[in-house]
Order: structure tokens, then C-alpha cells, then sequence
């Protein structure tokens, strides 16, 4: 039978474990605070570039493979990755409701600086219009860049026969005009623009991507009004004419808003040359922090100034006029800055 045992050595095997079970605990709190500040340094290590080392981006195209937006985006998508060291740019096309299935994702995404994307500047007309659709608020988003400024222009198909606006205006039958899908700056802008100037077009909608020129070579439909970048390619081969222009600052078409006199057609024409100013844009979710935000318009910054990549997009017929960050944020709150009267065109 074990016997429980007093005096001196008890008190000094109870003094030992005491001291004992101190140190231990100190010894604990010392660990925790090496961790603790280990995932601080750790955190403050991956502020800068370093953060993107080893990860996957996430560029959201808001399209079909094809057309305008899809190749500019994997233009962006490629030289963003080049100026990301040691990160991955995986291009994702999520096409659906004129850019708003897209839009939406990339809003709802975690705000690591993972998940970016390029959409139409039709949805300033969307949340204007008060589109039920959208999930995101543009003014909170947290914007990148956007690569050019891109005029729209009135396009007919060489099988048309039409040579200028006025023969356009002056048609006794109505010809047809492609956009993309419901809720897209090629639906709005069109629909806009036929209502308010009274033009003898009907506007047949759900031609994505590259399908609107397929489409004007195959007589299907007769013109459309797009991005000139869009379309310059199409013309050039032959294929069609542009017989108006919204914008910019080219002079071999006639701009739109000299053919018109109306007043109410002069204020729709503002309005959509107001969306030309800031063509395909790139953004993330509201919320991304300061120092990944910077990462990423830095990135953004020297991908688009790239002379690779300044020589690619000349090769593809792609306009290049970059802004960055902050610029972009006030262009589309300015651009969303519209006075009642004007959105009750949408």
C-alpha cells in the first residue's frame, strides 16, 4: 500500500513542480507570440508584388470566346501575369444577361485581389435604368484600369447598299440591326438611339461575340452600332461601312451628333459618347485592400504600357488609351452622374 508522505521533501517536490508548470506556461506564451508574429511578418511579406507569388488569378471575361472584349481581355489577362511575378492569369469567359451574369460574379467574389474581370460599359446604363438583374453597385467596385477609348460608330453591311446616314434616314422600310444580348451597351445604345432619332431600324438582340458580322455577311441583318475596334477590321476587308460616329477623334466618318438638330437626340448622343471614354475595363470586387489594389493597377499600369504588348494590340486593330485606378473610379462615377431627364431614355 502506497503511503502519502509529509515534511521537507514533499514541500520541495511541490516547489519544484510549481516553478515548473511557470515556466512551461511562459515558455507557451513566448511559442504563441514567435507564431503570432511570425504570421505578421509573413502577412507584411506578401503586401507588395510578393502576394500574387504562386497564385491563381481569376480574369472573368463577361463574353462568349470571340469578339471585341474576349480578345482585349486575354491581351490584358497575358500581360498582367508577365507584371504578377510568379503568379498564374487564368482567363474565364462567363457570358449571359449583356454582361451581367459576369459582373455579378466578379462583385460577389472574395475581395482578395484574385478575382478580376472585363464587362461591358453597358452596365452604367443597367444600374441606371435600375435593371433588376444586378447584384453589384459599380461605384463601389474596386477599379483597375480600363485600355481604351472606343468611339461608337453606325456600321452597314456592304450588301446593304446604304453609303451614308441620310440615305439610312431616308429608307421607307426598315432594315435590321444586330446587338448583343438584353441589358448590353449594343442593345441600350441602339434601342436609345433608334427610339430617340427615329431611324427606320428594327433591332433583333442575342448576337454575341463575333455572330453580328457573321451575320451582316450572311444578309441576316444589315448594320449594327458598336465599338469602332470592334468593327474596324470588318470594314476594312470590304465587308461593311461606317456611316456615323459617336466620339472620338478620327475624322474620316462624319460624327453623329453634326447630322442631328433635335435636342432630345443631341442629349442621347452625349450620353453614349460619354460611355466611349472608357472602354474596356478591368475591376475587381468592392472591398480589395489598399496595398493588393495598388499591386494590381501597378501591374495593370505596366502591362498596358508594355511595348509587347503596345505592339500585339497594333497587330490586332486594338485601340490603346489606358487610364488607371482612381481615374477610372471618378470616369464611371461621372459617367453614372446622369440627371433624370437623361435616364429616362433607358
Amino acid at each position: 500500500m502506497s503511503q502519502l508522505r509529509h515534511g521537507p521533501d514533499a514541500k520541495n517536490r511541490s516547489e519544484r513542480e510549481i516553478r515548473m508548470n511557470s515556466l512551461t506556461k511562459r515558455a507557451a506564451v513566448h511559442a504563441a507570440a514567435l507564431i503570432v508574429a511570425g504570421w505578421a511578418g509573413s502577412a507584411l511579406a506578401q503586401s507588395g508584388p510578393e502576394y500574387f507569388n504562386g497564385k491563381t488569378v481569376t480574369y472573368i471575361v463577361a463574353t462568349e470566346p470571340g469578339g471585341g472584349y474576349d480578345t482585349n481581355g486575354r491581351l490584358v489577362a497575358e500581360f498582367m501575369q508577365k507584371h504578377l511575378p510568379g503568379s498564374t492569369v487564368v482567363v474565364q469567359n462567363m457570358p449571359g444577361a449583356g454582361h451581367i451574369i459576369g459582373a455579378n460574379y466578379v462583385y460577389a467574389s472574395e475581395p482578395d485581389g484574385l478575382t478580376i474581370g472585363t464587362f461591358n460599359t453597358g452596365l452604367i446604363y443597367s444600374q441606371l435604368a435600375g435593371n433588376e438583374g444586378i447584384k453589384f453597385d459599380l461605384a463601389k467596385m474596386s477599379w483597375i484600369g480600363k485600355v481604351a477609348s472606343d468611339p461608337r460608330v453606325v456600321v452597314v453591311s456592304k450588301q446593304s447598299g446604304i453609303e451614308s446616314f441620310e440615305q439610312l434616314t431616308s429608307l421607307k422600310e426598315p432594315i435590321k440591326f444586330a446587338s448583343a444580348g438584353v441589358g448590353s451597351a449594343s442593345t441600350i445604345e441602339t434601342t436609345m438611339l433608334v427610339d430617340t432619332l427615329d431611324l427606320p431600324i428594327q433591332v433583333i438582340t442575342g448576337y454575341n461575340g463575333n455572330d453580328d458580322q457573321l451575320a451582316m455577311r450572311r444578309g441576316e441583318v444589315q448594320g449594327i452600332i458598336g465599338s469602332r475596334s470592334t468593327f474596324q477590321q470588318f470594314v476594312d476587308e470590304g465587308h461593311g461601312k461606317f456611316i456615323a460616329q459617336i466620339g472620338g477623334s478620327q475624322t474620316d466618318v462624319p460624327q453623329l451628333s453634326s447630322l442631328i438638330s433635335d435636342e432630345e437626340g443631341q442629349k442621347a448622343i452625349a450620353l453614349v459618347e460619354s460611355q466611349s471614354n472608357i472602354s474596356r475595363l478591368t475591376a475587381g470586387p468592392a472591398g480589395i485592400p489598399d496595398d493588393v489594389l495598388k499591386t494590381l493597377r501597378d501591374a495593370y499600369a505596366a502591362a498596358t504600357s508594355d511595348p509587347e504588348f503596345l505592339k500585339k494590340a497594333e497587330t490586332l486593330g486594338l485601340p490603346v488609351d489606358p487610364l488607371v485606378g482612381d481615374q477610372v473610379a471618378q470616369a464611371v462615377s461621372k459617367a453614372m452622374d446622369q440627371t433624370q431627364e437623361r435616364v429616362a431614355f433607358l
